[in-house]
Order: structure tokens, then C-alpha cells, then sequence
């Protein structure tokens, strides 16, 4: 990115939408200072309100690990800097969020922000695109310098130009597969069609014409292209990145709950218990707390809100035995936690109980449906459709009762 540099960086300016929000800086612990002249609206995080004291931990604060690299785009990034200072947090904050990682911050080593963003791909490209291996490898090349994107899966934050102009209008998030598991990109796909057949809010996805990629459209931008908030709930739960397989989905509600005004909250607990359900029914044992997450304009706003449905995969077509991320009325079994998810309705979700039954039998139909319309693709990755449709006939005698 024009004017960084690969050399460690001791301080950082923290912007907002609306301004500077403070300095976040690494000396005996990490410390964020507030601007003096910050407003409640420039606030870095609904944990973390503008105050004069400042915000001192001895580990980054979850905020900023949100953008933070795992996995694949943290192992690129440290092959490419291993000559120099290695992958210090405040040096890859520096190098990948000052242009557009996920939620409303952006860090620069100076008080003012870069330059306009790089010119970006057409999506009608890379969907198209034969042999999306070479592709793939090209995109993290060109804009790995600003995909501050979390999550173990390869996957890249990709600028999209228009057909019509040439100017920037959106932007992707391309994600290819792990040799370990084949066929993601499809596996991801379906999943996500039973999720939206439901009427779960999601953002736009596609996958590409060779079944490789799977691409989502950012959800973390208004109409405008203005940044919005959004902050998981590791971050919201006061937790390291690292801690994201630790907690409950019960917790979830709650934080739910604390951070959302009254009108969004409800509808935010109706769609906690969509996600958690169609994690169970579709076997996603990868429903952690980084894939929750809370949306918003700014932390004074009253549209505080759960963020569209991300991330869902089938995972028990390629580990049979795998449970939930979280536990459920303390289990975490896949199917015996199905159990559990008519009390969580009600004690959690103020959903009534009739309502829930007949909502989970909506989703099995949802998934019935996604099934039938993408068999063939489905059929491609192994196990799966062997993995959906047992899950499927377990839930509707469960159910149906």
C-alpha cells in the first residue's frame, strides 16, 4: 500500500468513518488512547467507549485482532516479510488495514489515510476465469495488502470494478479450498443456498464456473460504500482470536441482548436461533465465535443488529465425528444437541415454543429443496449430500413429533 513500510511499527493512528479515534500503541502492553476531541460515534468498538483513561491490555485488544490474518493469509504474509521483522500485530495492521479491512477501522503509521484503492477485478472475470488455481494465487499476490481478513481458509479481499465503468463499486471476498478438503468451494455453495432458501439474510455469493472458488460479496458496506461497524463476538466477548472455539451459544444471545437496542434485538434473536439450528441441521461444526458477529453505522446508532449469515460449510462429510464449535445447553454433539434447540428458543431467543417447532420444520424444507435443485453439484464432493440428507431425516423425526 502506498506509503507503508515493512519495518515495525511502535504506534498507529486509528481511523473511523467520521475521523480519528485515537492511537493504538505497543510499549511494556498494548495501549489505545481516545482522541481528545473523539465523539461517542468515533468510538473503536461497543466494548470500548470514548474515555479519557486509556484502554491498556497485554494482549492486542480483540478489536484490532478482528483484523489480524490466520491460517493461509497470515503464512503468505510471513514468507513475504520473513527478511524483515517478522509478523508483529501493530506492523500487520499497519500493511493491511489501511485500506479496506472488515468494519469501519482503518490504521495508518501516520494521521492521514492512503491513497484511492488499487483498480480491482471484474466479478464476470474471475467466475469465468478456467483453471482458477493460477487465479486464485494472482488476486493474493496483487491485494494481499489489504485484505485484513480473518479465518484459517484461504481467501482473499478482492476491489470489483463495474461493467459499465471503471471505477470501483463493491468489493469480493474470493476464497478457494484446502488440499484437505475437496470440493469447499461447492460444499459452501449449498450450504449457503439452504441458508438463503430459509429467508436467512446473507450477502450475495457465487461460485465460479470450475467449482473452485467460492466468492461472497462484503456485507460491511452501506448502499454509499460508507464502512459499517462490525465486530464478532470473540471480540464482543472480550476474547483473543485464539479463544474462538470457548464459549456458548446461550452467550451469544446475551451479548445480543447487552449491545442490541430493543427492536433489533429481537429480530437479531430470531436469527441467532435460524444460524444455530441450520448449524446443526446442515453440520456445521465450524460455527465459532468469529462467525457471529454484531452490524452497525456507528456504536451510538439504533440499528445495532446480528450481520447476515457468513461462513457456513458442511464439515461432517469430511470429519464424520465433528461436534459444534460451542456447546449447547452444555453439548456440543451435532445431532443430540437438536435436543436442546427448542429450550434454547424459548429461554433464549424469546421465541415461543410452537413458533420454534414449526420454524425448524421451514428450515428442514429449506434444506430439502437446496438439496433437490443442486444434486448434481452437490454430488460432487464426497459425503455430502450422504451428510445432509441423514441430518435432514434425523431432525424431521425429531420435529415432526
Amino acid at each position: 500500500m502506498t506509503g507503508m513500510s515493512d519495518t515495525p511499527a511502535t504506534r498507529l493512528h486509528v481511523h473511523t468513518p467520521s475521523g480519528e479515534a485515537g492511537v493504538l500503541a505497543h510499549e511494556h502492553a498494548y495501549v489505545f488512547g481516545c482522541s481528545g476531541h473523539a465523539q461517542a460515534t468515533e468510538a473503536v468498538s461497543l466494548t470500548m467507549p470514548v474515555r479519557l483513561q486509556a484502554y491498556e491490555r497485554a494482549t492486542l485488544h480483540p478489536i484490532f485482532q478482528m483484523n489480524l490474518p490466520e491460517g493461509y493469509l497470515l503464512e503468505r504474509l510471513r514468507n513475504r516479510l520473513a527478511k524483515t521483522s517478522g509478523t508483529d500485530p501493530l506492523l500487520l495492521l499497519s500493511l493491511l488495514g489501511g485500506d479496506a479491512p472488515i468494519g469501519r477501522l482503518r490504521y495508518t503509521t501516520g494521521p492521514a489515510l492512503p491513497g484511492p484503492a488499487q483498480a480491482g477485478e471484474r466479478l464476470s472475470d474471475i467466475l469465468a476465469y478456467r483453471g482458477a488455481e493460477g487465479l486464485f494465487d494472482s488476486l493474493v499476490e496483487r491485494y494481499i495488502n489489504r485484505s485484513g481478513l480473518s479465518g484459517v481458509q484461504p481467501k482473499v479481499l478482492v476491489p470489483e470494478v463495474s461493467h459499465k465503468a471503471s471505477a470501483i463499486t463493491d468489493e469480493l471476498i474470493v476464497k478457494s479450498g484446502l488440499q484437505e478438503f475437496p470440493g469447499l468451494a461447492i460444499n459452501e455453495f449449498v450450504c449457503m443456498s439452504a441458508v438463503a432458501a430459509a429467508g436467512i439474510p446473507v450477502p450475495e455469493f457465487y461460485l465460479s464456473d470450475d467449482r473452485s472458488l467460492f466468492v461472497m460479496r462484503r456485507f460491511d458496506r452501506g448502499l454509499d460504500g460508507r464502512a459499517l461497524g462490525f465486530e464478532d463476538m470473540a471480540v464482543l466477548s472480550g476474547k483473543n482470536a485464539a479463544d474462538k472455539y470457548t464459549g456458548r451459544y446461550e452467550d451469544i444471545a446475551k451479548l445480543i441482548k447487552a449491545f442490541c437496542p430493543p427492536d433489533p434485538a429481537h429480530r437479531s434473536l430470531a436469527h441467532l436461533f435460524d444460524l444455530v439450528a441450520m448449524s446443526c441441521l446442515l453440520g456445521n461444526g465450524d460455527a465459532h465465535l468469529k462467525n457471529f458477529g454484531l452490524l452497525y453505522e456507528h456504536p451510538e446508532s439504533d440499528d445495532i443488529a446480528l450481520a447476515p449469515a457468513y461462513d457456513i460449510v458442511n464439515t461432517t462429510c469430511y470429519l464424520p465425528n465433528d461436534s459444534l464449535a460451542l456447546s449447547l445447553a452444555g453439548n456440543k454433539g451435532l445431532f443430540a444437541a437438536r435436543a436442546d434447540l427448542l429450550a434454547f428458543a424459548v429461554a433464549h431467543c424469546n421465541l415461543p415454543q410452537k413458533a420454534a417447532r414449526a420454524r425448524l420444520l421451514e428450515l428442514c424444507d429449506a434444506l430439502s429443496d437446496t438439496l433437490k435443485q443442486h444434486a448434481g453439484l452437490a454430488a460432487e464432493v464426497p459425503g455430502l449430500v450422504e451428510a445432509l440428507t441423514r441430518s435432514l431425516a434425523t431432525f424431521r423425526a425429531t420435529f415432526m413429533k
